[in-house]
């Protein structure tokens, strides 16, 4: 069974809540079980639920084995933009997901990784995540790098860690934001209420921070460049709602009546920049916007162009 180990750096709310903010692959509930179970300690002592963890507590959390995804190779396509024998950098599409896991065993990048690079299976990587030290939702199109073996991995996910690899995304969000350049700083984690989605915390959340400039203003809606400081999960459509900027298209975050009617969320990883692991050369990326994006830009600025007062109609891509 693995053992996650951590020490609480500051004062928090009841110890379910924190560790389930603290590992998204947990629900509140799971967390009571295992503590139920005495799989979470607090400084080598059982803990109950309710117990608020002060600075200084070491908290060891025992998860049970995961089952296993038989993980098979499938001749998906890939846009490679590059690689070597050290990592690739892929262009992914919409509705790809990136890795398997409950209730989705293939169909997935991984899964068209070890048809594509059978020497990425062999490796002595995550089974079930083989060279992933990133993600992408499955409706955000981008780029993606991928380890080709454990040292690169390694050596990736440290540079993630230390904010070393720089990632940008194309935005369109609604409404037009003032001022045009500017940060939103608010921690994330886990939705008290909605488990499945995450949220701003008043308090108990991760530190947050995505940097935004309009490239663009299409009539009630803002083309952004935006960059991720820190990587959060769904940062940057959580951060934009919560200012009252949402993604167009975003069906979790998003508004329930928004009038500009797209089939996915409009958000694009297109640049990434980073020091390659083993040579030490700097490598920079850019990704086009897809053809389904690109055509609800230019369905909003012939619309603009003809004025306001006609109906827009998106054509069908």
């Amino acid at each position: 069974m693995p053992l996650l180990e951590l020490t609480v750096e500051e004062p928090q709310g009841r110890i379910d809540r924190y560790l389930a903010e603290r590992f998204p692959s947990l629900t509140r509930s799971a967390v009571q079980r295992l503590i139920d179970e005495g799989a979470v300690l607090v400084n080598g002592r059982p803990t109950r639920p309710s117990y608020r963890p002060v600075a200084g507590d070491a908290v060891s959390l025992r998860l049970p084995e995961p089952e296993p995804h038989r993980l098979e190779p499938e001749p998906l396509p890939l846009n490679v933009l590059y690689e070597d024998e050290h990592l690739l950098v892929l262009d992914k599409p919409a509705g790809m997901v990136v890795h398997p896991g409950a209730g989705r065993a293939s169909g997935t990048l991984v899964n068209a990784l070890l048809a594509y690079r059978p020497d990425i299976v062999r490796a002595d990587l995550d089974p079930q995540r083989p060279g992933i030290v990133h993600r992408l939702d499955r409706e955000t199109s981008g780029l993606l790098v991928v380890a080709a073996h454990r040292e690169a991995q390694a050596a990736l996910q440290a540079m993630f860690k230390r904010r070393e690899v720089h990632k940008g995304y194309l935005a369109l969000v609604v409404g037009v934001l003032t001022p045009e350049r500017g940060a939103i700083e608010a921690p994330i984690g886990r939705d008290p209420i909605h488990r499945r989605r995450m949220a701003v915390l008043a308090e108990g959340g991760r530190f947050a921070r995505t940097e935004y400039v309009v490239r663009e203003v299409i009539g009630s809606y803002a083309l952004l460049e935006v960059t991720l400081v820190t990587g959060r999960t769904h940062q940057i459509r959580v951060h934009l709602a919560s200012i009252g900027h949402p993604v167009v298209g975003d069906r979790v975050y998003g508004r329930r009546r928004e009038t500009l009617h797209v089939p996915r969320q409009f958000l694009h990883a297109w640049r990434l920049s980073f020091e390659h692991p083993v040579l030490r050369t700097p490598l920079a990326f850019e990704a086009e916007l897809p053809a389904d994006l690109a055509g609800i830009l230019d369905d909003l600025r012939d619309h603009a162009s003809q004025g306001a007062g006609n109906r827009l109609q998106l054509r069908r891509r």
